[in-house]
Order: structure tokens, then C-alpha cells, then sequence
């Protein structure tokens, strides 16, 4: 076939209210059955094990089929051997239709697919639908059948269009029976729903054929009647040249001088005027008639090009679709939420915002406002970009907390041996060895608050601020994840000045956990020939103890001056020499012994007790997250400034101290 109807079809079935909670109420059902229904329609559970990808990303649940009322999403749903079973929460702030839930009377799901492919024997009238799209589950009011028992053809306007539709799918041999259009099979005293864009384009279709079949008629009929007109007026020509004959045959030769009148001659001229009248009044119909023709002509002319175009668009076989969010690019998102955040107004309440909204027609889009989804987006989108900056912080082992201290337990393993038992000692109580008493203990992981903040003016308008929110919103980033990484590296823990060695910080750095003020378990000159070197490093990770056995489990974090020291060692391995062992982190430059070596600009300068490097095992440490990157604005009324700030809690802790710290520190000393 040259084109192919691709149709929203429908099909219902009942669902029962289960639990109330939180203001909410709970339905659920089946809302396809693989039973084979009254008219031989089959859905099988694997097209509805296929078929849900893509609803799954916006579970939300309609009334009526209609796109502009979302009335709760999805929670739960299983494909079984029965169908598709869903449960949905319905909240009780969309009104009306919740309490119609309530009390039974709106009490079936009909949920809206496509057809992707299918098997139609045409002995048995049986579609078998192998692969479907679902596209959205509505609440109503009518099932269309019990059971889930749904029909394909009710879905279709006639009979042909039904059959056009079964030809897809049935096999060449037996798509020819179909050519004979036959009555849909369908019932009629069932609620079903039509998409309204495919409604209006079938209605408009049809409109325009009925127009061009009309234009064609009136066209033949006016045609038609200018040919009569002209044969009666040949006709009635024909008769005065006959009766003009027979007065002439009649009427004796006069005199020339005769003045006279007879009456054959007054009878001859009335019978000429009759007929010259007459013939004027045809030849002005005729002429009426030819405009008409004319005009019709032109008429039919342009329904046969606006078919033409029509019948152009089916077989490029292009698809126009409303306007949808997912047209609008994340910058602008981003750009309306910063926007509407610095102005204090809603997200429709600025001229930016309002035109993408408008744009896109989001407003009835999903349960939730824009506002809401698009805050949340770019919330973590800021997060993303600044984890993208950080290099210390990914490669220590990361936990969500639920609140800002949790209490986190932990075997100390301080008897690392078991027992060797003699022969002599089988069969009594020393045959199981020596007696071990664990000491469970805890350690406390603690979320502490990083945040920044921007300012900008009263005066500023809306369209002054837009083209410096890219550089205010990267400016933000880019604070929170340098202050993060240095912090994670050699924050003191404090959040007091910092000594020498430490940076100021709530949260205590890897560095921080080697011994800071006596003497350093690995020491670098300041200045001279001494240089950061690649045995510097393994005499660091020969400090590690027992935390330095296996290379593949540790880092190495060096200076920018310690970098370009190990670059003049022939023993580095930059990340081209490594080859396919390097790993993907973020600051990498090479490998020492199958360790990663990543650079950081968060070390200080070269000078007494500051760091040159930190070699760690990151698995002796834990970062925990209470809660993401989040934007929040105010205004400053006596400054005449709004505050834009961003935030997030973070913590990390040690885990063990048996066997050293897990961290040595290479330090430089006078």
C-alpha cells in the first residue's frame, strides 16, 4: 500500500477505588486484557510489555481523553499473563472529578494506542496486535465493554476506512478480499473517543470532496442547458425561415408603388418580432449561462489544486502535531526559571516566560505546574555542571542521608588472625579456637551547608538581565565547585582560619587526616633540586601501610607544581602512554604503578606544611548528601537588590583507623 493509516485507537475497562491516603484515592484494574474480544481483536502480553516506554517517562493519567486535563499519574502498573494492571493516585485538589471518582460514577479507565504491527486473517476477521505505542490513560465514564472486551473497527468512521486499515496488516494474498468494502463491525451504544486533529482533518477532507463533486454537477448542468438553449434557439431560427416561406408562397406580387399594408404582411412582421424577441431572451440566458460556466470552471480549477496540495502533504507523508514542552530548549528553561527567581514573579509573569510558555501551550501539559518541573530541572542541571568541574570529590564512594547527622555502624576488625587448631585438641572446647568478642561502634557523617549568592540591582529590567544569566548562573557553579573541592581536599574541619596546611571549611579534607604539625610521614625541600618525582610517590604509598597493597584501589592527587615535576621524569606515565588502562576521571594527567594521577589548583603554593600531593585509598572515606543543588531568591527592599543564592549539604567522614589513616600527605618542609 502507498500509505499507511496510522489511527489513535481506544479501548476501556472498568476499575475499582482501593485505599485513601494523604487526601488521595487510589484506583486500579485492568486496562487490557489479552482476552479475544466480541469481535475477534486480540492484545497479547507481549505488545503491552513493548509498548509502555515511552509513557513510562510521563506516567500521567487524563479525564476524558482530553490533554488538558491531567488528573494524576500512574504509580504502580504489571504486565501479567491477564493484561495490563495499573494503579493510579488521584489527588483530591483537582475537584470535581475526584469526587465523582469518589461516589462510582466515573468508574472506567480507556487508555489511548497506536498500532505499530499487526497480523489480520481475513478468514477468521481476527487481528492479532503484535506491537503497540501507548500513548495515554484516561478516566471515564462509560466502559466500552466488559471484560476489556474492545473492538478495532469502532475506532474508524466507515466501513472503508476500516478495511484501508486491515490491508496494512493482512497478508498480500488475502488483502485483495478486502477490496470490497463491507459494513465495520461495531457496536454502537458504547462510549468511544476520536483524536479531534484527525476529526478535523477527515471532516475537512471530506468537505472538500463533496465540494469538488458539487462544482463538477452544477458545472454539467449549466453546460447541459446552454447546449438546449442554443438547439431551441436553432430550432425556433429553422421555423421563421419556414413561415417566412409560406407567407411568401401565399402573398400575391404587389406593385412597387403599393403603400398599402395587407394582412399576411402585418401577420409576417408580428411573428418576426415574437421571434427576434425571443432569440434576444436566449441569447441573453446564454451569455448568463457562459459566465456562470466560466465562474464554475475557475471554482473547480482551484478544488482540484487545493486537492492536489492535499493529496501532495498524504503522500510526503508529513505529521503536524501540537506544540508540545519538548520543543522548548533546556537554555531557555533555564533561562525563564533565573529569570522569574531574580524578578520575584511567577514563571508566566515575565515577558520571557510567558512567550515560551505560550510557545509550547505547557499549562495543561502534566499534573504538575512548569514552574515546578522546570525548577527542579535546572536545579540539578546546575548541580551536574558543577560535579563536572570537581575532581576530588567523585572519587570517594557517595551516599544519600535523610537528615543532616546519621549515625553509621561500623565492625572494627582489631583481631586479624584466626586460630590453628593441634590434633590433640579435637573434640573439646579449643577445637573451635580462641574466643573473639566483637565491639560494634559507630561513626557520625555530618552534612554541612555550602552556598553562594549574586546580587543585582532594582533598576536592572527584564530584558538587561537576560544576557548576563549564562555568565551569573556559570559564575555560581563554578564558586560552589572550587570551594567543594578544596574543601574535600584540605578543608580543617573547623570552619575557623586556617593553619598552614588547611584551608577554612566546615568539612575536613583527605589531607587533613595525615598528621599536621609534627613530622611528616613523607617530606619535600622547598626549592633547589628538590622535585616531586615518581619514587617521592611510592614512598608516599609505602606510608599507606596496608592501605596501599592494591594500586588500582588508590589516587594520587598532586599540585600544579608537583604535575609538571613528575613531567620531567622518564618513569611517568602520561595519560597517551597509559593507553586503554587509563580510567575516566575528571583532572587525570597519567599513572604511577597503575594509580591514577589527577592534578588539582586547589593545593597552596609551595611553602612550610603545605601539601605537595595526598595519596589515598578512597574507600576508607564516605560523602554523604542531604539534599542536591537547589537556586532560592529574595529581595533586599533597603538595598533595592534582589539575592540570588545557591545551596547544598554535603559532609564526608573517615570510616577505620585500624592500619593508619587510609591518606599519607607529601608536605614541604624548611
Amino acid at each position: 500500500m502507498d500509505k499507511k493509516l496510522d489511527k489513535l485507537l481506544y479501548l476501556s475497562s472498568k476499575f475499582t477505588a482501593s485505599t485513601e491516603s494523604d487526601d488521595s484515592i487510589y484506583i486500579e484494574g485492568y486496562a487490557s486484557t489479552v482476552d479475544r474480544d466480541r469481535q475477534g481483536d486480540v492484545i497479547p502480553m507481549k505488545a503491552w510489555n513493548e509498548g509502555l516506554h515511552n509513557y513510562l517517562k510521563n506516567p500521567i493519567i487524563l479525564a476524558y481523553h482530553n490533554h488538558q486535563m491531567p488528573i494524576g499519574k500512574m504509580v504502580e502498573h504489571k504486565v501479567t499473563d491477564q493484561g495490563l494492571w495499573i494503579r493510579a493516585q488521584i489527588p483530591a485538589e483537582i475537584g470535581d472529578i475526584y469526587k465523582l471518582i469518589k461516589k462510582g460514577i466515573l468508574s472506567a479507565f480507556s487508555v489511548g494506542f497506536r498500532v505499530r504491527d499487526a497480523d489480520y486473517d481475513n478468514t477468521t476477521e481476527t487481528f492479532l496486535v503484535k506491537e503497540l505505542e501507548l500513548h495515554e490513560i484516561s478516566v471515564v465514564s462509560i466502559p466500552a465493554n466488559q471484560n476489556t472486551l474492545f473492538s478495532l473497527a469502532k475506532a474508524f468512521d466507515s466501513a472503508a476506512e476500516f478495511d484501508l486499515f486491515k490491508q496494512q496488516f493482512a497478508p498480500k494474498e488475502s488483502a485483495k478480499k478486502l477490496d470490497t468494502p463491507k459494513a465495520a463491525k461495531s457496536t454502537t451504544n458504547e462510549e468511544w473517543d476520536m483524536d479531534p486533529k484527525e476529526l478535523e482533518k477527515l471532516l475537512a477532507d471530506a468537505a472538500a470532496k463533496a465540494a469538488e463533486q458539487t462544482a463538477k454537477a452544477v458545472l454539467e448542468a449549466q453546460t447541459k442547458a446552454a447546449e438546449d438553449a442554443k438547439r431551441k434557439l436553432a430550432e425556433e431560427d429553422a421555423l421563421q425561415a419556414k413561415i417566412k416561406a409560406a407567407v411568401s408562397a401565399v402573398t400575391p406580387q404587389a406593385p412597387v408603388v403599393q403603400t398599402v399594408d395587407t394582412g399576411a404582411e402585418r401577420l409576417l412582421a408580428d411573428v418576426e418580432k415574437r421571434l427576434e424577441d425571443q432569440a434576444q431572451e436566449h441569447r441573453s440566458a446564454i451569455e448568463n449561462l457562459e459566465a456562470s460556466i466560466r465562474e464554475k470552471a475557475k471554482e473547480l480549477e482551484q478544488l482540484q489544486s487545493k486537492s492536489g496540495e492535499i493529496e501532495a502533504l498524504q503522500r510526503s507523508r508529513m505529521q503536524f502535531s501540537e506544540p508540545k514542552e519538548s520543543d522548548i530548549a533546556y537554555a531557555d528553561k533555564e533561562k525563564a526559571v533565573l529569570l522569574a527567581k531574580i524578578m520575584r514573579r511567577g514563571l508566566s509573569d515575565t515577558k520571557f516566560g510567558k512567550t515560551i510558555l505560550e510557545k509550547a501551550a505547557t499549562f495543561g501539559g502534566a499534573f504538575r505546574l512548569p514552574h515546578e518541573r522546570w525548577e527542579e530541572e535546572v536545579s540539578t542541571t546546575i548541580q551536574n555542571d558543577m560535579r563536572r568541574q570537581l575532581v576530588v570529590t567523585p572519587v570517594v564512594r557517595s551516599i544519600a542521608m535523610a537528615q543532616p547527622v546519621m549515625k553509621i555502624p561500623v565492625n572494627p576488625d582489631t583481631v586479624t588472625e584466626a586460630t590453628w587448631v593441634a590434633g590433640s585438641s579435637f573434640g573439646t572446647s579449643a577445637s573451635s579456637g580462641v574466643q573473639r568478642t566483637h565491639s560494634i561502634s559507630e561513626i557520625t557523617l555530618s552534612a554541612q551547608k555550602l552556598a553562594t549568592k549574586e546580587f543585582i540591582a532594582f533598576e536592572e529590567d527584564e530584558d538587561s538581565i537576560l544576557p548576563i544569566l549564562p555568565l551569573v548562573r556559570d559564575a555560581m557553579a563554578r564558586r560552589m565547585a572550587k570551594t567543594l573541592d578544596k574543601a574535600m581536599l584540605l578543608g580543617n574541619g573547623s570552619g575557623a582560619a586556617s593553619g598552614s596546611g588547611q584551608v577554612q571549611s566546615l568539612l575536613k579534607g583527605l589531607g587533613s587526616y595525615d598528621p599536621i604539625g609534627g613530622a611528616p610521614n613523607v617530606t619535600m625541600s622547598i626549592g633547589g633540586a628538590a622535585k616531586f618525582t615518581v619514587a617521592k610517590s611510592m614512598e608516599a604509598r609505602k606510608a599507606l601501610g596496608a592501605w596501599g597493597l592494591n594500586p588500582s584501589e588508590l589516587v594520587l592527587f598532586v599540585s600544579t607544581q608537583a604535575y609538571y615535576e613528575l613531567l620531567e621524569d622518564t618513569n611517568f606515565l602520561t595519560v597517551d602512554k597509559v593507553g586503554p588502562l587509563a580510567t575516566i576521571l575528571t583532572g587525570q594527567v597519567g599513572s604511577v604503578g597503575n594509580t591514577p594521577v589527577l592534578v588539582s589548583a586547589s593545593f597552596d603554593a609551595a611553602a612550610a606544611g603545605n601539601a605537595a600531593a595526598v595519596f589515598v585509598n578512597p574507600t576508607n572515606f564516605l560523602v554523604g548528601t542531604h539534599r542536591g543543588m537547589r537556586v532560592d531568591s529574595d529581595d533586599i527592599v533597603a538595598d533595592q537588590t534582589s539575592i540570588l543564592v545557591a545551596s547544598m549539604r554535603i559532609g564526608m567522614t573517615q570510616l577505620s583507623t585500624v592500619d593508619g589513616d587510609g591518606v599519607v600527605a607529601v608536605r614541604y618542609v624548611a
